[in-house]
């Protein structure tokens, strides 16, 4: 559908246009972090529409990785909604062990270097849908893989996913200027301060409890 095209303009910024569906990605991605940030289950809700605009987004700018990355955060979602809302009382902030981070490093470095040689090649693979090569594929991959550990810390109600959250805002800041998606550039600049936030926020929320 046209709507959903990148080409079809939402607003023209400083001489860059956005689209649609950058536009409402970023709104949505926003709206979903500020209410991580706070503890508020209505990021799972705001979450679902990020996911979906962005899935769209990625595909159109070849970073494949990121595309499927969305699909991940879909089903990480519906846990995490079911996890902050079953049981609250149970679900508290919390941290992980000392052994827990350096295998979440180990799987991190693992994941990228698996994952990036398969989006190096996803387009000899798979030539009839991915027409193009991927962009950065082994950063790409680095920022989904980070993203997945970081979600899942999230719904578990982890204060590890800040730290997480905070290297691939990092990441993507930079990824997304190179890829000419400012406003999505921008956005994750925006969630590196709300991610330092959330970190901040959740680190007195134990203290408190």
């Amino acid at each position: 559908m046209q709507f959903f095209d990148i080409e079809n303009i939402a607003i023209h910024v400083l001489g860059y246009d956005a689209s649609y569906v950058e536009l409402l990605g970023i709104v949505f991605g926003l709206i979903s972090v500020f209410y991580a940030s706070r503890g508020n289950v209505l990021t799972w809700s705001a979450g679902i529409l990020n996911e979906f605009f962005l899935f769209i987004l990625f595909f159109q700018v070849q970073l494949y990785a990121d595309m499927f990355l969305q699909i991940f955060f879909f089903i990480v979602t519906l846990y995490g909604w079911y996890n902050w809302t079953s049981n609250p009382i149970e679900n508290k902030i919390s941290v992980t062990g000392y052994k827990s981070r350096w295998n979440l490093l180990l799987i991190i470095s693992l994941g990228t270097l698996i994952c990036g040689c398969l989006i190096s090649n996803i387009h000899t693979m798979l030539p009839q849908y991915f027409k193009i090569e991927a962009s950065y594929p082994f950063t790409d991959s680095f920022i989904m893989v980070t993203s997945m550990i970081a979600t899942v810390l999230l719904a578990k109600r982890k204060v590890e996913t800040w730290y997480l959250w905070i290297v691939v805002d990092m990441v993507c800041v930079i990824l997304y200027y190179i890829k000419s998606v400012y406003f999505l550039s921008l956005e994750h600049f925006v969630f590196l301060g709300l991610a330092m936030y959330g970190l901040y926020y959740w680190k007195k929320q134990i203290r408190y409890e």
